[in-house]
């Protein structure tokens, strides 16, 4: 095999786990330390550079950097990443001083951008300090889209989408709430540069099945559900309710339910439990709600007398695999199940709208409505007009549409000043030793076994009697301390020099889950198959060295490797070395182009 390249940034970025599943490449481990520091307001600022929202995915965040996480390999349940997020928020000082400030002259270039969700703001964040005019375009009569009407305030109060909307508001945007856009053309008439479009997917899906029209007054769509508690317009409901879907916005619409008078709520799912879509954290907190999910149930009617609703009729099926381990839903031959209900809400997916976009603007749409997109520069088939978020590619989550309006903001620079769009920008990396003396390191390197804090919730009595009462409370600072110190600290990575190595074989037999190797070279099959611990998982890249003295060569299964520098401590030639490595992901303004 080639030698790793460890110039290249893309080696030590997968090895960074978190990191690199997140969408918007935040440098966790950073931050996390930061917090053990006490340093909230500087772990702040490193979120904020790269996610936007850090108070708002702090709290709601669907948490793809967890799965990841090197701490879960050791022990059950991985560093609790986002919540640490939410420290940083809840314990910074005042950070105005350290924003970005509007741009003392105007660059002459006008961006609108349609929808105040995360994308469009994240998009405004990245392009107002460079000097755009950038106008926010939303019918809601504050920012933060969907953020605000669809997540509950017990989850997402709005202080924190107050504030932290507030931030990019502040940077001399202009704002026009209030203000529906129903012409795309219109608005491409006024002049504007370059359009994002970041509008969500504001449609929930309907079940169109027996009983549908008759009982129409107390079967409710999900998402317009939630959307009429934020604005006040509901404060009550049935005292027996039925939710029917299985993904984050069932969970939000089953637990407010509870909120708003429901004593017998129920969760129904035509999946398996395992299958549900919604986040294993939401279906803990609804469990605890006293709110059970009943699975394998397929609606076939609502039921309903002289109009009004009376239940719903299910189903039972069963999953069935295939040879290639395909799963179907089949009749279980039992008989049906009915469920007596006062309300039903529909939680069963989202679809985009886009019923303003004209048809012969040269924008192309595909055959389930969606707007033909680049994935890497976001821009649709009209040369002006981008997408973002769950508008260019369907329901997501917010840092997907946060990661989704870097990507634009860079596209939609680029364009303005007359640049190629695909020419991307390399991200912003370093690496620097963590030496201190001839076997210590300036981080704590320490390898133990601890259990991950759960976060302090409110009673669940005063939880369930206000719907506006936020349900977590936060990790204190020394609970916060506690689980920072979980961190494997997986950015600090182990760089080895060949040249100065002499195969004592060292490191090779401290090393507490044998990943390194000294072995011949071959192809990489046969390498995997040679070293200590056979490295099973192939999306991770080994880390290979040049020829030794004797013809061998050094082989590292970063998949495993703890990082704890025990290798480094042991070596008597400093052939090892501790380095952190810092990847930051390119914001619009930068033009250099990776090589």
């Amino acid at each position: 095999m080639h030698p790793t390249d460890i110039r290249s940034p893309d080696h030590f970025h997968k090895v960074v786990d978190c990191q690199y599943a997140c969408p918007a490449h935040t440098p966790v481990p950073e931050y996390i330390r930061l917090i053990a520091a006490g340093r909230y307001t500087d772990a702040y600022m490193v979120n904020w550079q790269s996610n936007v929202f850090p108070g708002i995915l702090g709290r709601v965040c669907d948490r793809p950097c967890e799965p990841a996480c090197r701490r879960g390999r050791v022990e059950e349940q991985p560093v609790a990443i986002c919540r640490l997020k939410r420290v940083a928020a809840d314990y910074k000082d005042d950070i105005t001083a350290r924003l970005p400030r509007p741009a003392p002259m105007p660059n002459g270039k006008r961006v609108a951008l349609i929808g105040a969700g995360p994308a469009s703001l994240t998009v405004a964040r990245d392009l107002a300090p460079l000097g755009y005019d950038i106008t926010v375009i939303d019918e809601g009569k504050a920012g933060g889209g969907m953020m605000r009407t669809q997540i509950p305030k017990f989850r997402l109060p709005d202080a924190v989408l107050d504030e932290e909307c507030g931030y990019i508001e502040h940077l001399g945007i202009t704002t026009r709430y209030g203000q529906r856009v129903d012409s795309l053309k219109a608005l491409l008439a006024e002049g504007y540069d370059a359009v994002f479009i970041g509008t969500g997917a504001p449609r929930g899906r309907d079940l169109d099945i027996p009983g549908r029209e008759e009982a129409a007054a107390n079967i409710h769509l999900g998402i317009d559900w939630l959307s009429s508690i934020s604005f006040g317009h509901v404060s009550s409901i049935g005292k027996r309710v039925i939710v029917l879907g299985g993904g984050n916005t069932a969970m939000d619409c089953c637990r407010s339910a509870r909120r708003l008078g429901g004593e017998d709520v129920k969760v129904v799912v035509r999946s398996g439990f395992k299958e549900m879509k919604a986040s294993p954290w939401e279906k803990e907190d609804a469990m605890h709600e006293d709110i059970p999910i009943l699975n394998f149930l397929v609606p076939k009617a609502f039921t309903h007398e002289q109009g009004r609703l009376t239940g719903v009729t299910f189903e039972k099926v069963k999953a069935e695999y295939d040879a290639k381990g395909r799963r179907s839903l089949v009749p279980a031959g039992e008989p049906d199940v009915h469920l007596p209900a006062d309300d039903v809400l529909i939680a069963v997916g989202q679809e985009n709208a886009f019923p303003w976009i004209e048809r012969d603007l040269g924008l192309e749409f595909d055959k389930w409505g969606m707007p033909v997109v680049d994935q890497t520069t976001f821009r649709s088939t009209h040369p002006q007009v981008f997408f973002g978020g769950d508008a260019a590619f369907g329901p997501k989550n917010i840092i997907w549409a946060v990661a989704h309006g870097h990507e634009a903001a860079i596209s939609i620079d680029l364009l303005c000043r007359g640049k190629d769009i695909t020419a991307r920008p390399a991200p912003d990396v370093a690496l620097t030793s963590q030496k201190m003396g001839i076997h210590e390191w300036s981080y704590d390197n320490e390898v133990s076994n601890d259990h991950r804090f759960p976060v302090p919730h409110a009673e669940k009595a005063l939880a369930l009697a206000n719907i506006t009462a936020e349900v977590e409370l936060g990790f204190t600072p020394g609970l916060a301390f506690a689980e920072a110190e979980r961190c494997l600290n997986c950015d600090v990575q182990t760089v080895f020099t060949d040249k100065l190595c002499i195969e004592c074989d060292a490191c090779a037999d401290i090393c507490p889950v044998d990943c390194i190797t000294f072995t011949e070279d071959g192809d990489e099959p046969a390498l995997r198959a040679r070293l200590a611990a056979p490295a099973a998982n192939t999306a991770q890249d080994l880390y290979v060295s040049g020829p030794l003295k004797t013809g061998n060569i050094m082989v590292k299964d970063e998949d495993v490797c703890l990082h704890c520098g025990m290798c480094a401590e042991r070596c008597p030639t400093g052939a090892w070395d501790m380095q952190r490595f810092l990847f930051q992901t390119a914001k619009a303004g930068v033009s250099c182009s990776r090589p």
